[in-house]
């Protein structure tokens, strides 16, 4: 059962406490450099099956969650800066602090010299306060909050040269009649370090979700641009080729399948050796240069069986691991949403995650290519597959590899088909499937 807490301040901050120390997880939301209010956030330990979902108005969100050691958290004196946004910035930004006590609050700014440079001070109430910061010409500031003998600080990144004087003003708060709580604690969320969470932030009446296992304080930026190329990333240049790049939501994948290293033929068997070898269909290099090439999994892997590494990917990226294309097939179906029960199930799933996937508008899928709409710019293609020495399916089906060692779960879409299939490879690895890689 989902654990709900009601929050209170503004932008997520996620203490996980393990064996006494804390790591605190920021969470902040972005549609293509656009800010996104979040309303909620789901947070799951998918090592240990622990869940709980936050709710707050006004995209506020504190969550502590209590270690295996059952720490008991104290939030007397608690106080807490949120990153500002945007971050760089030119003309302003804005920022935002929780106290726990009232007091005398003393902010002030100070340039990479040390000069103090803006101040303000204040006898405030408990709560989340407002705050914008201008800048005066210097590109990194330090921020400093003070009260009740507790500091919390935060570094400014300014582009503008424009030569000013600096400010801090004041926005205005989150509570009416000074009636604010704090933060209330979720005390029976298992974690330990090397657990991996599934974080979806709710907002624009949108889900986004990502994966990760968080080893210190990190700030996780929620992405709710879809189907254009990856923000920062709009191409990648990999072993004399140019890939395209897709952004669709929290995740950037690979436009293109893979199609690196060299071209070996049937009955020839890839071998461990400093040569990334691949198969294309029907032994013919136009197909790779098409579809791309089709790989056996321990050499896509590299001879490793590190889940989600990087194998034959470009540096910076790596091979799906099943949650993964979960996160994907969840974040492109129109009713089973990211985090749905549904993903984990073998066989075909799902609505339309599949049609949603696959080009459309092109000869090559086989007609009638159901469901095919490429909503989310994926193009997801007919590569086939090569199984005991023959090659199958060019026209009519996508086969796609993911990374884990024990399972080794793949995923197939069919020309007649708007699903999504997932199976365990059973029997013979000489299988060699499509490859598409995701971004770290």
């Amino acid at each position: 059962m989902k654990k709900i807490v009601t929050l209170t301040f503004i932008f997520s901050i996620c203490s996980l406490f393990i064996q006494g120390q804390s790591i605190e997880l920021l969470f902040t939301g972005d549609n293509n450099g656009n800010h996104v209010t979040l309303d909620s956030i789901y947070i799951k330990n998918l090592t240990r099956e622990g869940d709980t979902m936050l709710y707050a108005p006004d995209s506020s969100f504190t969550l502590l969650f209590v270690g295996l050691d059952e720490f008991q958290a104290n939030t007397d004196g608690a106080i807490r800066l949120s990153g500002n946004f945007p971050n760089p910035f030119i003309d302003k930004t804005e920022f935002n602090l929780f106290v726990s006590q009232g007091g005398i609050l003393d902010i002030k700014v100070f340039n990479l010299l040390g000069k103090h440079v803006a101040q303000f001070q204040r006898n405030i109430d408990e709560g989340t306060h407002h705050f914008s910061f201008i800048p005066g010409g210097e590109q990194v500031y330090i921020l400093s909050a003070t009260s009740n003998g507790l500091t919390s600080k935060i570094k400014l990144f300014c582009t503008s040269v424009e030569k000013r004087a600096c400010r801090i003003n004041y926005l205005g708060n989150d509570f009416k009649n000074n009636e604010l709580k704090s933060s209330a604690i979720v005390d029976d969320f298992a974690f330990e370090l090397g657990d991996k969470l599934l974080m979806v932030g709710y907002g624009e009446s949108i889900e986004s979700g990502m994966l990760d296992s968080p080893e210190e304080s990190t700030t996780y930026t929620f992405q709710y641009a879809t189907n254009i190329p990856c923000i920062g990333t709009p191409t990648v240049d990999y072993e004399g080729q140019i890939y395209n790049t897709i952004q669709i939501l929290s995740q950037c994948w690979l436009k293109e399948n893979l199609n690196v290293g060299n071209k070996i033929n049937s009955p020839e068997v890839p071998t461990n050796n400093d040569t990334i070898e691949k198969y294309c269909m029907g032994n013919a290099e136009y197909y790779c240069d098409i579809m791309g090439g089709l790989y056996y999994w321990n050499e896509m892997m590299q001879y490793t069986i590190t889940t989600g590494g990087q194998g034959i990917c470009p540096e910076g990226w790596h091979i799906p691991d099943d949650m993964d294309w979960q996160l994907l097939e969840g974040a492109v179906d129109s009713v089973y949403k990211i985090g749905n029960q549904e993903w984990q199930n073998n066989n075909w799933r799902g609505t339309d995650a599949g049609g949603n996937l696959k080009q459309s508008g092109t000869s090559l899928w086989e007609p009638p290519n159901n469901g095919a709409t490429d909503a989310f710019g994926f193009t997801a293609l007919p590569g086939g597959y090569f199984v005991q020495g023959e090659f199958w399916g060019p026209g009519y089906k996508g086969y796609f590899w993911s990374s884990e060692y024990i399972g080794k779960y793949y995923r197939n879409m069919d020309w007649n088909q708007s699903l999504i299939n997932r199976q365990p490879l059973s029997g013979s690895s000489g299988v060699a499937f499509s490859v598409r890689c995701v971004k770290n």
